[in-house]
């Protein structure tokens, strides 16, 4: 099927009437039910919405390409329109749309309507033919140009498939750089293409092999092999869905949204020639021989990552739960009624609820890094399993009823990681099954197995096991005396400082938000979140008071930034002292850690309570001791500010 078999003159507007991108979809939409394209406007516009809030389709350069396939669309078809004076179509460049390509495919269009709008996307990385279509007059003037850059493209397709098959029968040429990559967009139809052929035409210019595999609506097209991914010199992901990529391990490896590879071509390519690329290791959740073969820095590296998955979708509920739930023992304490005030129900019950999630949550997104997306399940069961007590819900979970929760946060911890393996072990199990059967597997036996495996093992042993632990870590945490828990507080500030939101700051606040989550009526663990805050709040505060009184000692950037951090130290975002770390860690980081040390240990000397996972000194008034819970904020940024300031020094002009 040839483009022009796509194009007709009477789905063009050579003058498109719209002043924005609501009614530009809509005049396109218009003319498409009109020409009996579409059958149902409404859902058709709908779709094109969908598709444009995932990311806008205006690519730059004046051209927007919206698109939809779906079963409310009659017949492939690409709309062309034009406006002279320009739309604001929130384009990736920001500047107006000229040209516009919207494209309809229906359900059921077969691979040559499917190749013949990947063939007219391909051509509109071509600028030569881009600025005749803006300078076109007639409807027959835009096919023409088609037509005429069509075959042009089929020449060169021609000419590039010989000498593939030429380069095929004889030895790899080493001498000349190989890049290979991945185009794939959501829907398939155009982006995919258009990445692909920018990509290639870039690589040619500088005298480089690119080898794109294409992910689009007709299934994967040109698929790297083996021998193509070991010469290469590296991989170009352009892509805005999931990719095949434990074959990529080892190699250099760009990873990109999909318009990165049709707009920044030489970016992408210059990172790969350059070094710049970092070199991608598969995941266990990818290779599942990975835990097998990995060892040292590897293993720990993956379970960091597959743990800090779990924790990024377990912290919402957390922290929306925790201030619920703080917010609600205000209220019982300080209005009437009480236990029994509407208010203090309604937001206890809500934070109580998104409590109830936090630890299957938890497991759940762990045993989804380490095993997929068939790992889910038995990593919900079993952080829901670790997170009732005895005989809630009628359900007799094992024989310890005295902790909170029968395993909690760490029996949570524990069944997010069994699952996620047993989730591997199932697939290397099945492996080897006939292709007739392999529809049954993400159907029938991973769930049933899964779910059986993950609930035996938490009957039966991870329950009994680590309620035990956790209940006799509630109990050591509670009969804490003053002192130890001073150090406590103190060793738990410290580690928020050390790398600002790394593995020592993610591992000294999931222990006290663990803590809390645990019993969040406890004393001891309002104890640790207020060590916790106060230690995370101290770098941002240090930085901001070093750049503001010490102003010779940092640069002008460096003063605009800490100007910032007033409000990012309020909030309790640690983040904000990373620019200064990184910049000189050997100042920042050490006064830093004292700072937030000092401040630690004034919370636990002073028993200050606060009773919210998150928040800064905005949830101050739930502290037990206000002033206390600032004064201890203050020493410490004070502590940090002026040690960073004395020994950092100046800087030159």
């Amino acid at each position: 099927m040839r483009i022009k078999d796509i194009l007709s003159t009477e789905s063009m507007i050579m003058d498109l009437k719209a002043d924005n991108k609501e009614e530009a979809i809509k005049e396109m939409a218009d003319l498409e039910v009109k020409t009996g394209i579409v059958n149902n406007e409404d859902e058709f516009i709908k779709s094109i919405w969908a598709r444009e809030n995932e990311s806008t389709t205006g690519i730059g350069g004046g051209i927007a390409m919206p698109h939809a396939r779906n079963k409310y669309i009659n017949k492939a078809r690409v709309l062309f329109a034009k406006s002279k004076k320009g739309i604001d179509y929130n384009s990736l460049d920001g500047q107006p749309v000229h040209l516009f390509f919207m494209i309809t495919a229906p359900d059921g269009a077969d691979n040559t309507h499917l190749q013949a709008l990947a063939k007219l996307s391909g051509l509109l990385v071509n600028p030569d033919l881009v600025e005749a279509l803006k300078k076109a007059e007639t409807p027959e003037d835009v096919i023409k140009l088609f037509e005429d850059a069509e075959d042009k493209k089929d020449a060169e397709d021609k000419a590039a498939e010989e000498k593939r098959k030429a380069a095929a029968n004889k030895p790899a040429d080493n001498s000349k750089p190989l890049i290979v990559g991945v185009t794939a967009c959501i829907n398939g139809i155009a982006h995919t293409y258009m990445a692909e052929e920018a990509l290639i035409k870039a690589g040619e210019k500088r005298g480089i092999e690119v080898r794109i595999e294409t992910n689009g609506s007709e299934g994967v097209k040109h698929e790297l092999t083996p021998d193509e991914i070991k010469r290469a010199k590296g991989v170009i992901i352009a892509s805005d869905k999931k990719v095949d990529m434990p074959r990529f391990d080892g190699k250099p490896l760009t990873n990109h949204p999909v318009v990165d590879g049709i707009n920044k071509p030489d970016e992408l390519i210059d990172a790969i020639m350059d070094g710049d690329a970092s070199v991608y290791h598969a995941s266990s959740a990818d290779k599942e021989e990975s835990s097998a073969k990995s060892s040292g820095g590897g293993v720990w590296h993956s379970i960091y990552q597959n743990l800090m998955n779990g924790i990024s979708h377990m912290l919402p509920f957390v922290i929306g739960g925790g201030i619920l739930m703080a917010i609600s023992f205000i209220v019982e304490n300080y209005m009437a009624g009480g236990a029994k005030n509407p208010a203090f129900i309604f937001l206890n019950s809500a934070g109580n609820l998104a409590f109830a999630f936090m630890v299957p949550v938890l497991s759940a997104y762990i045993a989804e890094s380490i095993g997929d997306l068939p790992a889910l399940m038995p990593g919900f069961v079993g952080g829901y399993m670790a997170s009732i007590v005895n005989g809630t819900n009628g359900l007799t979970v094992n024989v310890q009823a005295h902790s909170v929760s029968p395993a909690g946060f760490l029996g949570g911890l524990a069944s997010g990681f069994i699952a996620g393996y047993l989730m591997i072990g199932l697939k290397k199990l099945f492996a080897k099954l006939p292709k007739s059967v392999e529809g049954m597997k993400p159907m029938l036996l991973y769930p049933i197995l899964g779910l059986l495996l993950i609930a035996a093992i938490m009957y039966y042993i991870i329950n009994p096991i680590f309620s035990t632990i956790n209940l006799a870590l509630t109990h050591f945490l509670n009969s804490m005396g003053t002192g130890n828990l001073a150090i406590l507080t103190t060793i738990l500030a410290g580690m928020m400082a050390i790398d600002m939101g790394g593995p020592f700051n993610k591992a000294a606040y999931v222990f006290a938000s663990g803590a809390f989550a645990n019993d969040p009526k406890s004393a001891t663990a309002a104890v640790m979140m207020a060590a916790v805050m106060v230690g995370g709040m101290i770098p941002p505060f240090a930085t901001a008071i070093g750049t503001t009184f010490f102003k010779n000692k940092f640069t002008e950037e460096e003063r605009r930034a800490g100007v910032s951090n007033w409000v990012l130290g309020f909030s309790f975002i640690t983040e904000g002292a990373i620019p200064f770390a990184a910049g000189d860690p050997g100042h920042v980081i050490p006064s830093c850690v004292i700072g937030s040390a000092v401040g630690g240990l004034l919370v636990g000397l002073w028993h200050i309570q606060v009773p919210a996972p998150h928040g800064g000194l905005w949830v101050s008034p739930l502290a037990n001791h206000i002033l206390l819970y600032f004064l201890a904020t203050i020493i410490g940024s004070i502590v940090a500010g002026v040690i960073l300031g004395f020994w950092k020094k100046p800087v030159k002009d």
